[in-house]
């Protein structure tokens, strides 16, 4: 970049000058990278193009630059040792940035996907179709509230799947599920205070809420979710749950408990945000509907997301709002620009009217479950009566209770991670204090069953020698 000073007292061309030959010295503009034509380059700056070929005669003159015939000018390659020092600022370096460590081998994060898992050759066909057909609509913004036809794909779509009960123009398209309960968040913190969250529970909507400033209140969860009689006391006026798959411990709220949750709700200026987390990968027995299902114009807040299923990359979530925060919704965020681009809303809206949306879960869950038998398997086979798996049979991970001591998880983690094992602590799920027994979260997604195999044999190794060392 250029800037010439029509108020300074050295001639434009000198100005031009000085610029392109510090640049050419401090190696900002690298040998035989070609310079803007004097057309352009005296448009660009508003000067004649005589200013502009003045300063380049000069500086080939002096063998800055050299010419190609009917080409152009371009940058000579200088010595830089002998090359006098520039006054100019110093050149900006070159040098990749540090590459991040080497994944673990057997990484055991409970939110990987299986790395051949994306469907590549329909999305790209979906893609090409929507840049084809939409390229008249990437002139302006789009809609805030999201793209229409993906609207009302994922009205069938959840209608059909989860029993969601809604019209498209109550869903809300996002970029991702942080930032869905970033704009909750900023909607809520004038009417409540108070969030109550399953303890353990995922750590992402305490750390959202909190940085909201509203008070976090831990509430513990048991084989049938949250303890109700636990919410009540907390305080809170809003509850955060994952009924249908809670995470970490996998377990599902059963239909007496959703009922009761809802009547919580129901009573008067309180709210429940369901996160649908893992609901498409139920392994064995029926789909377990949504609580929003089982009371459509409740006080309950539905929140989804493409990144367990398809892929975190692109950023794609959305949400289902009661009509009480409708209009108060809109008033707040009518303003905003849309956060998720326009081609990706429109690559999955036809994703999911050509079919390839349900398809590839019905594949990936055949896939996943698989790998979720391969690790029970082994866990079985090298870990026998050492501990006892949690919240099996559906989702991405699931939860290895062992008969070791409780400050165990911290020293399984490091000595794990010497034998190429990654493990996601435990223990970042519990607001407060660690619990009371050792818990390991095991994720199979992003591994083969061959690695899920050794990778567990490893970890049972590295678990029985923590317990022999423990007092």
């Amino acid at each position: 970049m250029f800037i010439i000073d029509q108020n300074d007292n050295v001639p434009l061309y000198r100005q031009l000058y000085h610029q392109i030959r510090e640049q050419v010295l401090s190696g900002r503009l690298p040998a035989h990278a070609k310079l803007p034509s004097v057309r352009d380059l005296a448009t660009e700056l508003s000067i004649s193009r005589n200013t502009v070929e003045g300063a380049y005669q000069e500086l080939f003159a002096e063998g800055y630059i050299y010419s190609r015939q009917r080409i152009g000018y371009f940058v000579s390659a200088l010595d830089q040792l002998v090359a006098p020092a520039t006054r100019g600022r110093a050149p900006v370096g070159e040098e990749r940035p540090p590459r991040p460590e080497k994944p673990a081998r057997f990484d055991f994060h409970p939110a990987r996907l299986d790395p051949a898992g994306f469907p590549l050759a329909q999305w790209r066909g979906c893609l090409l179709e929507s840049l084809r057909e939409g390229a008249g609509e990437f002139s302006h913004y789009g809609d805030f509230q999201g793209d229409w036809e993906l609207r009302c794909n994922l009205q069938k779509y959840l209608e059909r799947s989860r029993g969601v009960v809604c019209g498209p123009e109550r869903i809300f398209v996002c970029a991702g599920l942080q930032h869905s309960l970033d704009l909750v968040a900023h909607l809520l913190k004038d009417a409540h205070s108070t969030v109550a969250v399953e303890n353990p529970g995922y750590h992402l909507p305490r750390a959202v809420f909190q940085n909201s400033g509203f008070r976090i209140a831990p509430v513990d969860v048991g084989p049938g979710g949250m303890d109700l009689e636990a919410l009540k006391a907390s305080g809170g006026t809003i509850a955060y749950v994952t009924p249908s798959h809670q995470l970490p411990m996998g377990c599902v709220m059963p239909i007496a408990n959703r009922l009761n949750l809802i009547d919580w709700a129901g009573s008067g200026g309180k709210l429940i945000i369901e996160d649908d987390y893992d609901s498409e990968l139920r392994y064995h027995g029926k789909p377990i509907p949504s609580l929003q299902g089982l009371r459509p114009e409740g006080e309950i807040i539905y929140l989804g997301t493409f990144s367990k299923v398809l892929s975190p990359a692109l950023r794609l979530s959305y949400m289902v709002l009661p009509p009480s925060l409708l209009d108060g919704f809109s008033a707040r965020y009518r303003d905003y620009f849309p956060t998720v681009p326009s081609v990706e809303q429109k690559t999955m809206a036809k994703f999911m009217a050509q079919g390839y949306w349900e398809r590839h879960i019905r594949r990936m869950r055949i896939v996943y479950q698989k790998k979720h038998d391969a690790m029970l398997k082994a866990i079985d086979r090298y870990f026998g009566a050492m501990g006892t798996v949690l919240g099996a049979g559906a989702g991405l991970h699931m939860v290895l209770q062992l008969r070791a001591c409780a400050s165990a998880e911290s020293a399984i983690i490091s000595k794990a991670a010497a034998n190429g094992i990654y493990l996601f602590p435990f223990s970042a799920t519990c607001a407060g204090s660690a619990p009371a027994m050792t818990r390991l979260m095991l994720g199979f997604g992003g591994m083969t069953a061959t690695d899920i195999e050794v990778g567990i044999r490893l970890l049972a190794d590295t678990c029985l020698k923590v317990d022999e060392n423990c007092p």
